[in-house]
């Protein structure tokens, strides 16, 4: 469309072809202080428009907007790419632009079971646009878009520091302890990267330690009619590994967290996708992302909170010992 700069654009007719929705991205960043704004062109069939207008909603909760006739306290500055389709397309075609609210959560689909059956439950945001004399109008399928956007987070440019814990045992009758301390390489992992677990165990106690196991578990706060909060294994490693009575072991195990070993888990958070793409396993929200607002009430859709993965190492003893370590993904 555009071969000068070879720019992509996405493209969506309505089924009577009445309507279509140019847009030259489907990926707005939440940047924690502002969200890219979302800006793109209709075109409408003139003899179809006649005495209607052209609008638009955009979300699961519907913020309608009109493209045209232009209200002018709502005009913006033409983007580039707005210039260019305008330019292309003619008279007919009308810019529109709008902003995400900061204050909602990003893309979140949570991963039906094997057996049900209809749209999975999450967060969605989609520009449906329309034509029509009033926004209380009945809008149809057959003369309006929907196209689907997701809303997205970036992990920072500066990660924070390495994550690290300890924890001690001590057991009954005896003075002497069971030490346990567990790092991670670094804060912030990249989806399929593997997960380097530094386990370091100080044992004084009497007793052996006879296994070592560790997972990686997703957190996810999710608020439809009240908040509650789900935690899944995504990743879980366990070695026949022993550390005998006053003695020391050191040793590092390496996990890797991805969707193909947990597409049959029921509930588990994965990023908003768009139509024929794979999908990965939910990133981190970063936080201050959701308003106490938000939280607070009631909604009819999934807020994903945190979904913060989490490494568990417990020694197995006669008594379990564990420390948890939390990271960004």
């Amino acid at each position: 469309l555009l071969p000068s700069k070879l720019l992509r654009v996405f493209k969506k007719s309505s089924p009577n072809c009445k309507v279509t929705v140019y847009l030259g991205k489907r990926d707005f960043v939440d940047h924690l202080d502002h969200v890219d704004p979302v800006d793109g062109v209709i075109l409408v069939d003139p003899e179809y428009l006649k005495d209607r207008k052209a609008g638009a909603s955009r979300g699961s909760a519907s913020c309608p907007f009109q493209a045209f006739p232009p209200v002018p306290e709502e005009r913006k500055p033409n983007s580039r790419l707005q210039e260019r389709l305008l330019k292309k397309l003619g008279q007919h075609a009308h810019p529109f632009y709008f902003t995400i609210p900061q204050n909602l959560p990003c893309s979140v689909t949570l991963q039906p079971g094997p057996e049900d059956t209809g749209k999975a439950c999450g967060v969605d945001f989609e520009i449906r646009a329309f034509c029509a004399k009033s926004i209380e109008e009945k809008i149809h399928k057959r003369n309006s878009v929907r196209l689907v956007i997701r809303k997205v987070q970036y992990a920072p440019e500066k990660p924070g520091p390495q994550p690290m814990v300890e924890t001690t045992r001590n057991f009954l009758m005896s003075d002497r302890s069971l030490h346990l301390e567990a790092s991670l390489d670094k804060e912030l992992y990249y989806h399929g990267e593997p997960i380097s677990v530094n386990v370091h165990v100080t044992n004084n106690s009497t007793k052996t330690v006879k296994r070592v196991k560790i997972s990686v578990r997703q957190y996810a706060d999710i608020c439809l009619f009240s908040t509650a909060q789900y935690k899944c294994p995504v990743a879980q490693l366990e070695a026949d590994d022993q550390v005998s009575s006053s003695s020391t072991f050191c040793k590092v195990y390496t996990l890797t967290p991805t969707l193909d070993k947990n597409r049959e888990k029921r509930g588990l958070a994965l990023d908003g996708k768009l139509k024929h793409e794979d999908t990965n396993l939910a990133s981190s929200t970063m936080p201050n992302q959701i308003s106490s607002q938000i939280r607070s009430g009631p909604l009819a859709y999934v807020v994903l909170d945190s979904d913060t993965p989490q490494v568990t190492v417990p020694l197995l003893t006669s008594l379990p010992v564990s420390a948890s370590l939390v990271f960004c993904k």
